[in-house]
């Protein structure tokens, strides 16, 4: 055994579950966005033959995430997932799944950094400051200067990340341009509104996800911009992808969710059959696997493997690959 906690399972003649995971995310009830995570999460269950609990706090709670954390300890499950949305109010509740030797890894949200300081086995997601820079410098290639930031998780303290990656590529006050637009639609849509009336001046937009770009998409639609401001966003949906394709929004910023949700149950439940915590062997085996490799290339997805973690993005969608990817926007893609 190598530091992780197992109980070791037989499978019977009934298949049932040989494992049961806990994966908690800062996500409200209200960001559809993470149903492509929760694919993720149930066909990895499938193919491992493992049960994993999605567990979120309704109203995006970062305090109630964190007591969704001491919760999977007490309840000792095999394994956990949770997204690192605020790093100093996690570290108790990990610690909490230390003590017991449960394994846990962390996904989505949060650095690489971060990650291992909490002690995870493993990263599994997007660098934030990364995706937004690479964002900002194909802004900067197009005479890009000034921008707003629509934010709509600004509860995130990493959703800035993303902000400044791209103010520093293109050479912008980050501070002054982050608009903490909240999770309302119609909000968002009229602060987006108010903000470009009253900063005649700005020439981009960038949206950290659906739930702000698609209000967005509605605001500079209304106003005339559609197609004249420079409009970029992470993450798709079906919204998204019609804007791509109308030429409403260049690009969108794809941090691949999917994998996000399969590869930290998958990796688990490698290495609670091998009776070890050894990421490297688990990564080799979940690399080999058909069953896995078949969802990559069902769904055109490419996860970047590092020494150990593994990244999920950024890639992007343009109107030249759009015609692949939105068939599955908001389901695998």
């Amino acid at each position: 055994m190598c530091g992780g906690r197992w109980v070791t399972t037989v499978p019977t003649a009934t298949a049932e579950p040989v494992a049961h995971f806990d994966f908690i995310t800062h996500a409200p009830d209200s960001d559809a966005w993470w149903n492509t995570v929760k694919n993720g999460i149930k066909q990895a269950d499938a193919d491992f033959n493992v049960t994993t609990d999605y567990r979120n706090p309704p109203n995006g709670d970062i305090v109630d995430m964190v007591r969704l954390v001491d919760q999977a300890a007490a309840r000792n499950y095999d394994g956990v997932v949770t997204t690192i949305a605020d790093f100093d109010l996690l570290k108790g509740s990990v610690s909490r799944l230390k003590s017991k030797n449960i394994p846990f890894i962390t996904a989505n949200t949060g650095t690489e950094k971060q990650s291992a300081e909490l002690g995870a086995l493993l990263h599994v997601g997007q660098p934030e400051y990364l995706a937004g820079k690479e964002a900002g410098l194909r802004a900067k290639a197009d005479g890009i200067k000034t921008f707003v930031c629509v934010n709509h998780y600004a509860t995130n303290p990493l959703s800035f990340e993303r902000c400044r990656g791209f103010a520093e590529a293109i050479g912008a006050d980050t501070k002054a341009s982050v608009l903490d637009a909240g999770t309302d639609p119609t909000d968002i849509e009229a602060k987006v509104s108010a903000f470009l009336r009253t900063h005649p001046n700005t020439q981009a937009v960038l949206t950290l996800g659906p739930t702000s770009a698609d209000p967005t998409i509605r605001a500079v639609t209304k106003m005339g911009l559609a197609g004249k401001i420079w409009f970029a966003t992470f993450d798709i949906d079906a919204d998204v992808a019609k804007a791509i394709k109308d030429g409403t929004i260049k690009f969108c910023t794809d941090q691949q969710p999917y994998l996000q949700g399969y590869i930290p149950v998958a990796m688990l439940a490698i290495m609670h059959k091998n009776r070890n915590t050894d990421v490297v062997q688990a990564r080799s085996e979940l690399e080999k696997d058909p069953k896995f490799a078949k969802r990559l290339q069902d769904y055109g997805l490419k996860p970047v493997y590092e020494a150990r973690n593994i990244s999920s993005g950024p890639g992007f969608i343009t109107p030249q690959n759009i015609g692949q990817v939105s068939a599955l926007a908001g389901q695998y893609r």
